[in-house]
């Protein structure tokens, strides 16, 4: 069975995961979406992401444990055990760091293929909207997995590549997290 790459972020209802400030402190999870991510992670053999979502996530790395509740000690964890990979232009491999972590060697799609040739069958993920939408570019998504949220942003960076190409996409799931909608689509072969 080949690894699914699946493209995961939170997104406002009117499609971006970062606003026309630059922000996204208004996509912080509650408890129930936190629990629906953490899951998620728990299903990954490897995460692809960018330079951005790689500083972000770091915070995983620095935070003190006894500063943290149980299911953010659980994320923590789980993140950090989490082979990742960080593909980035402006960073040298001695400058991407954390547990487990390491620097690209070749492009999205070698790295993908590399990945899906190792042993297992746990999903891989690419994160961050810039990898997401270069890994649509390339063909490379399975799947998206999106948690909406009911909040209009009014612009910013959008969950979804604009390349001018028609997508077909089977709906997999659907279901209510509190106050977000969790969609899970997967991608059909172009015609």
């Amino acid at each position: 069975m080949t690894r699914l790459l699946t493209y995961s972020l939170t997104t406002s209802l009117d499609g971006y995961v970062v606003g026309p400030d630059g922000r996204f402190d208004w996509a912080a999870p509650d408890e129930e979406v936190f629990r629906l991510a953490t899951d998620e992670v728990r299903g990954l053999g490897a995460h692809l992401m960018g330079r951005r979502l790689h500083e972000s996530m770091l915070f995983w790395e620095d935070v003190d444990p006894a500063r943290l509740s149980g299911p953010e000690r659980e994320f923590r964890d789980l993140w950090r055990a989490l082979p990742k990979v960080v593909l980035s232009r402006s960073l040298a491999p001695e400058q991407v760091r954390g547990s487990n972590t390491r620097l690209a060697t070749g492009s999205l799609t070698e790295e993908v293929e590399r990945l899906r040739a190792e042993p297992g069958t746990d999903d891989l993920a690419v994160g961050g909207a810039q990898l997401g939408t270069q890994a649509a570019h390339l063909g490379l998504l399975d799947e998206y997995r999106i948690r909406v949220l009911p909040v209009l942003v009014g612009g910013g960076t959008a969950y979804f590549a604009h390349d001018r190409r028609q997508v077909r996409l089977e709906l997999l799931e659907s279901r209510p997290v509190g106050q977000v909608q969790y969609l899970r689509y997967r991608v059909l072969p172009t015609a």
